[in-house]
Protein backbone atom coordinates (compact mmCIF):
# COMPACT_ATOMS: atom_id res chain seq x y z
CA UNK A 1 0.00 0.00 0.00
CA UNK A 2 1.42 3.62 -0.84
CA UNK A 3 1.09 6.24 2.11
CA UNK A 4 -1.79 7.78 0.87
CA UNK A 5 -3.58 4.54 0.47
CA UNK A 6 -2.42 4.07 4.51
CA UNK A 7 -3.52 7.49 5.59
CA UNK A 8 -6.70 6.91 4.07
CA UNK A 9 -7.62 3.99 5.67
CA UNK A 10 -6.70 5.44 8.94
CA UNK A 11 -8.69 8.56 8.43
CA UNK A 12 -11.90 6.45 7.35
CA UNK A 13 -11.62 4.50 10.76
CA UNK A 14 -11.69 7.88 12.21
CA UNK A 15 -14.84 9.24 10.64
CA UNK A 16 -16.21 5.88 11.52
CA UNK A 17 -15.32 6.19 15.07
CA UNK A 18 -16.55 10.34 15.17
CA UNK A 19 -20.23 10.90 13.93
CA UNK A 20 -20.67 13.73 16.65
CA UNK A 21 -18.00 16.70 18.27
CA UNK A 22 -18.61 14.83 21.76
CA UNK A 23 -17.50 11.34 19.83
CA UNK A 24 -14.47 13.28 17.72
CA UNK A 25 -13.11 14.98 21.18
CA UNK A 26 -12.78 11.73 22.90
CA UNK A 27 -11.50 9.94 19.86
CA UNK A 28 -8.58 12.49 19.44
CA UNK A 29 -7.61 12.12 22.87
CA UNK A 30 -8.08 8.14 22.98
CA UNK A 31 -5.69 8.34 20.57
CA UNK A 32 -3.02 10.88 21.35
CA UNK A 33 -3.19 8.73 24.49
CA UNK A 34 -2.41 5.63 22.67
CA UNK A 35 0.87 7.52 21.34
CA UNK A 36 1.85 8.58 24.66
CA UNK A 37 -0.25 11.58 25.59
CA UNK A 38 -1.59 12.09 29.28
CA UNK A 39 -5.03 13.26 29.47
CA UNK A 40 -5.46 16.22 31.84
CA UNK A 41 -8.61 17.93 33.74
CA UNK A 42 -8.51 21.81 33.49
CA UNK A 43 -9.79 21.29 37.28
CA UNK A 44 -6.47 19.94 38.38
CA UNK A 45 -3.39 21.76 38.78
CA UNK A 46 -0.91 20.89 35.79
CA UNK A 47 2.76 20.05 35.74
CA UNK A 48 5.46 22.35 34.21
CA UNK A 49 7.40 19.77 32.67
CA UNK A 50 7.92 19.32 28.67
CA UNK A 51 5.67 16.70 27.97
CA UNK A 52 2.77 15.63 25.66
CA UNK A 53 -0.72 16.44 27.03
CA UNK A 54 -4.63 17.01 26.07
CA UNK A 55 -7.81 18.10 27.28
CA UNK A 56 -11.36 17.52 26.46
CA UNK A 57 -14.13 20.05 26.73
CA UNK A 58 -17.51 19.02 25.98
CA UNK A 59 -17.17 18.27 21.90
CA UNK A 60 -13.84 20.43 21.79
CA UNK A 61 -10.23 18.52 22.16
CA UNK A 62 -6.79 20.58 22.95
CA UNK A 63 -3.25 18.82 22.63
CA UNK A 64 -0.10 20.17 23.07
CA UNK A 65 3.63 19.15 23.01
CA UNK A 66 6.20 20.76 24.98
CA UNK A 67 9.75 19.95 24.20
CA UNK A 68 12.68 19.72 26.27
CA UNK A 69 14.01 22.78 27.02
CA UNK A 70 10.98 25.02 26.87
CA UNK A 71 10.70 28.27 28.58
CA UNK A 72 8.69 31.35 29.12
CA UNK A 73 9.86 32.86 25.70
CA UNK A 74 9.16 29.95 23.81
CA UNK A 75 6.59 30.38 21.07
CA UNK A 76 3.41 28.30 19.64
CA UNK A 77 2.72 26.58 16.53
CA UNK A 78 -1.38 26.04 16.16
CA UNK A 79 -3.41 23.88 14.39
CA UNK A 80 -6.90 24.96 15.06
CA UNK A 81 -9.84 22.40 13.35
CA UNK A 82 -13.37 22.49 14.17
CA UNK A 83 -15.35 18.91 15.37
CA UNK A 84 -19.00 19.99 14.83
CA UNK A 85 -20.81 19.28 11.28
CA UNK A 86 -24.36 20.69 9.82
CA UNK A 87 -27.26 18.18 10.49
CA UNK A 88 -30.35 18.46 12.41
CA UNK A 89 -30.30 18.30 16.29
CA UNK A 90 -32.82 16.39 18.64
CA UNK A 91 -35.30 18.61 19.85
CA UNK A 92 -37.05 18.36 23.99
CA UNK A 93 -40.32 16.61 23.48
CA UNK A 94 -38.91 14.68 20.76
CA UNK A 95 -41.40 11.81 19.91
CA UNK A 96 -44.51 12.15 17.75
CA UNK A 97 -46.96 10.05 15.83
CA UNK A 98 -48.08 11.23 12.60
CA UNK A 99 -50.53 9.03 10.21
CA UNK A 100 -48.90 5.75 11.15
CA UNK A 101 -45.89 6.99 11.43
CA UNK A 102 -43.42 7.69 14.66
CA UNK A 103 -40.97 10.67 13.85
CA UNK A 104 -38.73 12.81 15.40
CA UNK A 105 -38.59 16.40 16.08
CA UNK A 106 -35.63 17.72 14.86
CA UNK A 107 -33.38 21.64 14.92
CA UNK A 108 -31.52 22.32 12.22
CA UNK A 109 -27.76 23.02 13.05
CA UNK A 110 -25.83 25.10 11.14
CA UNK A 111 -25.78 25.23 7.29
CA UNK A 112 -27.10 21.74 5.84
CA UNK A 113 -27.78 21.61 2.26
CA UNK A 114 -31.34 19.85 3.14
CA UNK A 115 -31.80 18.18 0.42
CA UNK A 116 -28.86 15.85 0.16
CA UNK A 117 -30.34 15.03 4.08
CA UNK A 118 -33.35 13.15 2.43
CA UNK A 119 -33.64 9.85 1.20
CA UNK A 120 -31.15 8.24 2.99
CA UNK A 121 -30.32 6.55 6.30
CA UNK A 122 -29.25 8.57 9.40
CA UNK A 123 -28.03 7.87 12.96
CA UNK A 124 -27.91 9.83 15.85
CA UNK A 125 -25.01 10.61 17.64
CA UNK A 126 -23.56 12.78 20.69
CA UNK A 127 -24.08 12.79 24.53
CA UNK A 128 -26.47 12.05 26.96
CA UNK A 129 -26.65 13.64 30.58
CA UNK A 130 -27.84 12.38 33.49
CA UNK A 131 -29.82 13.65 36.93
CA UNK A 132 -26.23 12.92 38.64
CA UNK A 133 -24.11 15.11 36.31
CA UNK A 134 -22.54 11.81 34.81
CA UNK A 135 -22.44 12.10 30.44
CA UNK A 136 -22.84 9.10 28.29
CA UNK A 137 -21.55 9.20 24.78
CA UNK A 138 -24.35 6.91 22.32
CA UNK A 139 -25.08 6.36 18.77
CA UNK A 140 -28.11 4.34 17.11
CA UNK A 141 -26.74 3.18 14.24
CA UNK A 142 -28.80 3.33 10.84
CA UNK A 143 -32.42 4.30 12.48
CA UNK A 144 -33.72 7.56 10.88
CA UNK A 145 -35.08 9.10 7.15
CA UNK A 146 -36.39 12.43 6.02
CA UNK A 147 -38.19 10.96 3.36
CA UNK A 148 -39.11 13.20 -0.19
CA UNK A 149 -42.22 13.22 -1.66
CA UNK A 150 -42.92 11.65 -4.49
CA UNK A 151 -42.61 13.13 -7.91
CA UNK A 152 -45.87 12.07 -8.75
CA UNK A 153 -47.29 14.20 -5.79
CA UNK A 154 -45.38 17.00 -6.81
CA UNK A 155 -44.80 16.99 -10.62
CA UNK A 156 -42.60 20.34 -10.32
CA UNK A 157 -40.23 18.87 -7.69
CA UNK A 158 -37.25 19.00 -10.43
CA UNK A 159 -37.72 22.56 -11.58
CA UNK A 160 -36.83 23.62 -8.28
CA UNK A 161 -37.25 21.48 -4.62
CA UNK A 162 -38.37 24.23 -2.19
CA UNK A 163 -37.95 22.55 1.50
CA UNK A 164 -40.18 23.84 4.76
CA UNK A 165 -37.12 24.23 7.25
CA UNK A 166 -40.32 22.75 9.96
CA UNK A 167 -42.57 20.46 8.23
CA UNK A 168 -40.37 18.73 5.65
CA UNK A 169 -37.30 17.80 7.82
CA UNK A 170 -38.58 15.34 10.14
CA UNK A 171 -37.36 12.40 10.02
CA UNK A 172 -39.39 8.89 10.44
CA UNK A 173 -38.10 6.19 12.73
CA UNK A 174 -40.77 3.96 12.98
CA UNK A 175 -44.47 3.15 12.57
CA UNK A 176 -47.44 3.41 14.74
CA UNK A 177 -49.46 5.53 16.75
CA UNK A 178 -47.36 6.64 19.15
CA UNK A 179 -48.29 4.49 22.30
CA UNK A 180 -45.48 2.80 23.83
CA UNK A 181 -42.94 3.94 21.32
CA UNK A 182 -40.39 6.62 22.63
CA UNK A 183 -37.06 7.79 20.99
CA UNK A 184 -35.54 8.65 24.26
CA UNK A 185 -36.14 5.38 25.60
CA UNK A 186 -34.64 3.50 22.73
CA UNK A 187 -31.36 5.83 23.31
CA UNK A 188 -31.58 5.07 27.07
CA UNK A 189 -31.14 1.57 26.17
CA UNK A 190 -28.61 2.15 23.66
CA UNK A 191 -26.81 3.65 26.80
CA UNK A 192 -27.68 1.50 29.17
CA UNK A 193 -29.52 3.96 31.44
CA UNK A 194 -32.90 4.61 32.24
CA UNK A 195 -35.40 7.01 30.45
CA UNK A 196 -36.26 8.71 33.55
CA UNK A 197 -32.69 9.84 34.55
CA UNK A 198 -32.19 11.69 31.52
CA UNK A 199 -31.46 15.16 32.52
CA UNK A 200 -30.59 16.52 29.08
CA UNK A 201 -28.71 15.82 25.61
CA UNK A 202 -27.15 17.17 22.71
CA UNK A 203 -27.80 14.61 19.85
CA UNK A 204 -27.23 15.09 16.30
CA UNK A 205 -27.95 13.41 12.98
CA UNK A 206 -25.14 11.93 10.64
CA UNK A 207 -25.45 9.68 7.83
CA UNK A 208 -25.10 6.08 8.57
CA UNK A 209 -23.23 5.07 5.89
CA UNK A 210 -19.74 4.10 5.58
CA UNK A 211 -16.98 6.23 4.06
CA UNK A 212 -16.30 4.86 0.49
CA UNK A 213 -13.54 5.46 -1.73
CA UNK A 214 -14.24 4.93 -5.58
CA UNK A 215 -13.86 6.05 -8.66
CA UNK A 216 -11.25 5.54 -11.24
CA UNK A 217 -8.35 4.30 -9.51
CA UNK A 218 -9.60 4.77 -6.58
CA UNK A 219 -8.67 8.55 -6.64
CA UNK A 220 -11.95 9.79 -4.90
CA UNK A 221 -13.13 9.69 -1.20
CA UNK A 222 -17.07 10.45 -0.15
CA UNK A 223 -18.13 11.10 3.42
CA UNK A 224 -20.07 12.57 6.41
CA UNK A 225 -18.50 15.44 8.66
CA UNK A 226 -15.37 15.81 6.64
CA UNK A 227 -15.80 19.12 6.93
CA UNK A 228 -14.08 19.58 8.95
CA UNK A 229 -12.81 15.67 9.89
CA UNK A 230 -10.59 16.18 8.31
CA UNK A 231 -8.31 18.83 9.41
CA UNK A 232 -8.95 17.44 12.98
CA UNK A 233 -7.46 14.09 12.01
CA UNK A 234 -4.63 15.87 10.10
CA UNK A 235 -3.95 17.73 12.68
CA UNK A 236 -4.01 14.63 15.02
CA UNK A 237 -1.68 13.01 12.98
CA UNK A 238 0.64 16.02 12.66
CA UNK A 239 0.65 16.73 16.32
CA UNK A 240 1.56 12.89 17.38
CA UNK A 241 4.53 13.21 14.61
CA UNK A 242 6.03 16.47 16.38
CA UNK A 243 9.88 16.81 17.32
CA UNK A 244 10.47 16.41 20.99
CA UNK A 245 13.41 18.93 20.31
CA UNK A 246 11.17 21.56 18.34
CA UNK A 247 11.84 25.15 19.03
CA UNK A 248 8.40 25.69 19.56
CA UNK A 249 5.38 24.22 21.38
CA UNK A 250 3.25 22.19 19.15
CA UNK A 251 -0.35 22.62 19.95
CA UNK A 252 -3.34 21.07 18.34
CA UNK A 253 -7.51 23.22 19.12
CA UNK A 254 -10.21 21.60 17.33
CA UNK A 255 -12.99 23.70 18.43
CA UNK A 256 -16.52 22.90 18.85
CA UNK A 257 -19.72 24.85 17.59
CA UNK A 258 -17.68 26.60 14.37
CA UNK A 259 -20.84 25.88 12.32
CA UNK A 260 -23.12 28.00 14.51
CA UNK A 261 -20.64 31.20 14.51
CA UNK A 262 -18.06 30.01 17.61
CA UNK A 263 -19.48 31.61 20.94
CA UNK A 264 -19.65 29.21 22.98
CA UNK A 265 -17.25 28.08 26.11
CA UNK A 266 -16.03 25.17 23.41
CA UNK A 267 -16.02 27.51 20.64
CA UNK A 268 -13.02 29.41 19.38
CA UNK A 269 -14.60 32.89 19.84
CA UNK A 270 -14.44 31.50 23.12
CA UNK A 271 -11.59 31.40 26.03
CA UNK A 272 -10.28 27.55 25.85
CA UNK A 273 -7.65 28.31 23.73
CA UNK A 274 -6.21 31.94 25.29
CA UNK A 275 -6.59 29.74 28.92
CA UNK A 276 -4.52 27.27 27.60
CA UNK A 277 -1.87 29.15 26.32
CA UNK A 278 -1.79 31.06 29.68
CA UNK A 279 -1.49 28.18 31.44
CA UNK A 280 1.43 26.66 29.90
CA UNK A 281 3.25 29.91 29.75
CA UNK A 282 3.09 30.16 33.21
CA UNK A 283 3.97 26.77 33.95
CA UNK A 284 6.95 27.56 32.50
CA UNK A 285 7.36 30.56 34.89
CA UNK A 286 6.89 33.41 32.08
CA UNK A 287 5.33 36.71 33.30
CA UNK A 288 2.80 38.33 31.43
CA UNK A 289 4.69 39.90 28.68
CA UNK A 290 7.25 37.01 28.51
CA UNK A 291 4.10 35.65 27.48
CA UNK A 292 3.01 38.19 24.92
CA UNK A 293 6.38 38.02 23.59
CA UNK A 294 6.12 34.18 23.21
CA UNK A 295 2.86 35.02 21.15
CA UNK A 296 4.00 37.65 19.14
CA UNK A 297 6.58 34.61 18.00
CA UNK A 298 3.88 32.36 17.19
CA UNK A 299 1.72 31.24 14.29
CA UNK A 300 -1.57 29.95 13.98
CA UNK A 301 -2.38 27.40 10.99
CA UNK A 302 -6.41 27.72 10.71
CA UNK A 303 -7.42 24.36 8.43
CA UNK A 304 -10.70 24.03 7.60
CA UNK A 305 -12.06 22.65 4.15
CA UNK A 306 -12.61 24.90 1.15
CA UNK A 307 -14.68 24.83 -2.47
CA UNK A 308 -12.60 22.88 -5.06
CA UNK A 309 -13.87 23.89 -8.60
CA UNK A 310 -17.56 22.33 -9.38
CA UNK A 311 -17.19 20.97 -13.20
CA UNK A 312 -20.35 21.25 -13.22
CA UNK A 313 -20.49 25.26 -12.36
CA UNK A 314 -17.55 26.66 -12.49
CA UNK A 315 -19.04 30.14 -13.28
CA UNK A 316 -19.58 30.42 -9.20
CA UNK A 317 -15.63 30.30 -8.42
CA UNK A 318 -13.45 32.58 -9.49
CA UNK A 319 -12.38 32.86 -13.32
CA UNK A 320 -8.51 32.37 -13.26
CA UNK A 321 -7.73 30.84 -9.48
CA UNK A 322 -10.02 26.90 -9.93
CA UNK A 323 -8.52 24.41 -7.23
CA UNK A 324 -8.64 21.39 -9.08
CA UNK A 325 -8.80 17.47 -7.30
CA UNK A 326 -4.47 16.38 -6.72
CA UNK A 327 -4.21 19.97 -6.77
CA UNK A 328 -3.12 19.74 -3.14
CA UNK A 329 -4.33 21.68 -0.15
CA UNK A 330 -5.85 25.43 -0.33
CA UNK A 331 -4.38 28.70 0.98
CA UNK A 332 -7.29 30.61 1.48
CA UNK A 333 -7.37 34.28 0.89
CA UNK A 334 -9.55 37.19 1.27
CA UNK A 335 -9.23 40.57 0.78
CA UNK A 336 -12.21 41.13 3.29
CA UNK A 337 -10.45 39.32 6.40
CA UNK A 338 -12.81 35.99 6.08
CA UNK A 339 -10.09 34.57 6.22
CA UNK A 340 -7.14 35.44 8.09
CA UNK A 341 -4.11 34.89 5.49
CA UNK A 342 -1.49 37.74 4.54
CA UNK A 343 1.08 37.64 2.35
CA UNK A 344 3.37 36.70 5.22
CA UNK A 345 0.89 33.95 6.13
CA UNK A 346 1.19 32.90 2.42
CA UNK A 347 5.07 32.42 2.10
CA UNK A 348 4.55 30.18 5.89
CA UNK A 349 2.42 27.83 4.08
CA UNK A 350 4.16 27.62 0.99
CA UNK A 351 7.52 27.01 3.50
CA UNK A 352 5.16 24.17 5.03
CA UNK A 353 4.60 22.71 1.54
CA UNK A 354 7.83 22.63 0.07
CA UNK A 355 9.36 21.36 2.97
CA UNK A 356 6.30 18.09 2.75
CA UNK A 357 7.12 18.11 -1.34
CA UNK A 358 3.23 18.68 -1.74
CA UNK A 359 1.76 21.63 -4.13
CA UNK A 360 -0.77 23.92 -2.74
CA UNK A 361 -3.30 26.35 -4.61
CA UNK A 362 -4.70 29.22 -4.07
CA UNK A 363 -8.36 29.71 -3.34
CA UNK A 364 -10.41 32.95 -3.26
CA UNK A 365 -13.81 33.41 -3.92
CA UNK A 366 -15.95 34.68 -7.15
CA UNK A 367 -16.78 38.24 -6.40
CA UNK A 368 -20.31 38.09 -6.76
CA UNK A 369 -20.07 34.52 -4.37
CA UNK A 370 -20.43 35.74 -0.87
CA UNK A 371 -17.07 34.11 1.33
CA UNK A 372 -17.50 31.92 4.24
CA UNK A 373 -15.43 31.92 7.37
CA UNK A 374 -13.49 30.11 9.65
CA UNK A 375 -11.66 30.53 13.70
CA UNK A 376 -8.83 31.95 11.77
CA UNK A 377 -10.07 35.68 11.74
CA UNK A 378 -11.35 34.86 15.03
CA UNK A 379 -8.54 33.24 16.63
CA UNK A 380 -6.11 35.96 15.38
CA UNK A 381 -8.42 38.74 16.76
CA UNK A 382 -8.62 37.10 20.29
CA UNK A 383 -4.57 36.31 20.19
CA UNK A 384 -3.09 38.57 18.15
CA UNK A 385 -1.34 35.38 17.07
CA UNK A 386 0.20 35.64 13.20
CA UNK A 387 -2.73 33.09 11.09
CA UNK A 388 -3.15 31.52 7.87
CA UNK A 389 -5.86 29.84 6.78
CA UNK A 390 -5.72 26.71 4.54
CA UNK A 391 -7.48 23.42 4.07
CA UNK A 392 -8.46 20.50 2.17
CA UNK A 393 -10.75 21.28 -1.47
CA UNK A 394 -14.21 19.57 -1.23
CA UNK A 395 -17.17 18.87 -3.51
CA UNK A 396 -20.88 19.03 -1.64
CA UNK A 397 -19.70 20.99 1.29
CA UNK A 398 -22.19 21.06 4.09
CA UNK A 399 -23.79 18.12 2.29
CA UNK A 400 -25.04 14.63 4.26
CA UNK A 401 -21.72 13.60 2.43
CA UNK A 402 -18.75 15.42 1.05
CA UNK A 403 -16.65 14.68 -1.58
CA UNK A 404 -12.60 15.17 -1.72
CA UNK A 405 -9.53 13.86 -3.77
CA UNK A 406 -7.78 11.06 -1.59
CA UNK A 407 -3.83 12.73 -2.52
CA UNK A 408 -5.47 16.06 -1.61
CA UNK A 409 -6.29 14.73 2.08
CA UNK A 410 -2.71 12.85 2.07
CA UNK A 411 -1.00 15.88 1.12
CA UNK A 412 -3.11 17.88 3.44
CA UNK A 413 -1.39 16.32 6.49
CA UNK A 414 1.89 15.94 5.28
CA UNK A 415 1.88 20.13 5.11
CA UNK A 416 0.61 20.26 9.06
CA UNK A 417 3.42 17.83 9.94
CA UNK A 418 5.99 20.13 8.31
CA UNK A 419 4.76 22.97 9.87
CA UNK A 420 4.82 21.66 13.37
CA UNK A 421 7.99 20.40 12.33
CA UNK A 422 8.72 23.81 12.18
CA UNK A 423 8.97 24.67 8.13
Amino acid sequence: MSASDTYIDGFSEFLQASPSSYHAAEEVARALEERGFTRLDEADDWAADAGRWVIVRDGAVLAWAVPDGAGALTPFRIIGAHTDSPGFKLKPHPSTATRGWLQAGVEIYGGPLLNSWLDRELELAGRIVTADGSQHLVRTGPLLRIPQLAIHLDRGVNDGLALDKQRHTQPVWGVGDGSGADILEHLAGIAGIDAVDIAGYDLLTVDAAAPARFGLDGALFAAGRMDNLTSVHAGLVALAAAPDDAAHISVLAAFDHEELGSESRSGASGPVLEDLLARISAGLGASVTERLRALSASWCVSSDAGHAVHPNYPERHDPVNQPVPGGGPLLKLNANQRYATDAVGSALWLRACAAADVPFQEFVSNNTVPCGSTIGPLTATRLGIRTVDVGPALLSMHSARELADVDDLHALTLALTAFLAGA
